[in-house]
């Protein structure tokens, strides 16, 4: 079947997911010898105008795992902006080594449902956004070889295709389930929903935190910060600040990673479709 463009398409906050998708799609690209482009839809920014694929397209679509689903912020968002038309897709998810429950075969879903035709689908361990003590390091070098080599299969599949194949078998419960609950150390429903980051007396005022935000959450009001709006959790924010004056004080959410850390500490797997 012949390819004529590779577009990588994520919503990739803390940087993880993107790193993995545009890798997927560049070695695509090289396999086909077509131009490579990227649509990154982590800000409001560039969740403004919708965008329309068409049957010679291949698009690798990445989202990070949210509570074991695709983020439900951004569920509607992917619905709204992006329109298949027949293009070829392979949903992707990232997951901080607990797992990714139904997140793919949701995200394989909707992208059918948007008009894509998914082809091969994968789940990758990346370090959770939580913590550095989940996961850490990864993706590392060994699960980069994994993405370039899951990149050329697909290629080769997509060079041997007659036909459009129904959507790819990936692993995950359907109708889907609800999202995950959080736990805390002692095992019970750990509820951090509104929590929401601090900023420390330490902060430079530097503004970064405000550019990384994917929901647009953070302004400045005479000389101060603040946090308001929705709060998805993603860390970005977190992540970017370059003295570290962000931080969650909330004792649910610290008891939930705390739970993260003592049970899902060892080294999760990838999972590609198909293998």
């Amino acid at each position: 079947m012949k390819i004529t463009n590779i577009t990588a398409v994520y919503f990739s906050p803390t940087g993880s997911t993107r790193k993995i998708v545009e890798e997927l799609a560049r070695v695509m690209a090289d396999e086909y010898s077509v131009p490579m482009h990227t649509f990154d839809f982590t800000l409001p920014e560039n969740r403004v105008e919708s965008i329309t694929f068409q049957g010679s397209d291949l698009v690798v679509f990445g989202v990070p795992v949210y509570a074991g689903r695709v983020p439900n912020k951004i569920l509607p968002e992917i619905r709204r902006i992006f329109k298949g038309d027949g293009a070829l897709a392979v949903p992707v998810v990232t997951f901080g080594n607990r797992s990714y429950d139904n997140a793919l075969i949701e995200l394989r879903n909707e992208l059918e449902e948007g008009g894509f035709h998914t082809i091969a689908g994968g789940a990758f361990v990346a370090e959770h956004a939580f913590s550095g003590k989940l996961a850490p390091g990864r993706p590392d070098r060994e699960d980069m070889d994994l993405v370039r080599s899951f990149a050329k299969t697909v290629a080769d599949k997509v060079n041997e295709m007659k036909e459009i194949p129904g959507p790819v078998k990936v692993r995950g419960i359907e109708p889907i389930p609800p999202y995950y609950q959080p736990l805390g150390i002692d095992g019970r429903p750990a509820k951090f929903l509104k929590a929401k980051p601090v900023i420390g007396p330490g902060c430079i005022r530097c503004g970064k935190c405000i550019n990384a935000c994917p929901m647009g959450s953070i302004n400045e009001e005479n000389d101060e910060l603040k946090v308001e709006g929705i709060c998805i959790k993603c860390q970005a924010c977190i992540k970017i600040c370059p003295v570290r004056a962000l931080f969650f004080d909330d004792s649910a959410f610290l008891s939930h990673v705390a739970m993260l850390e003592q049970n899902f500490s060892r080294k999760a797997e990838n999972e590609v479709f198909p293998v």
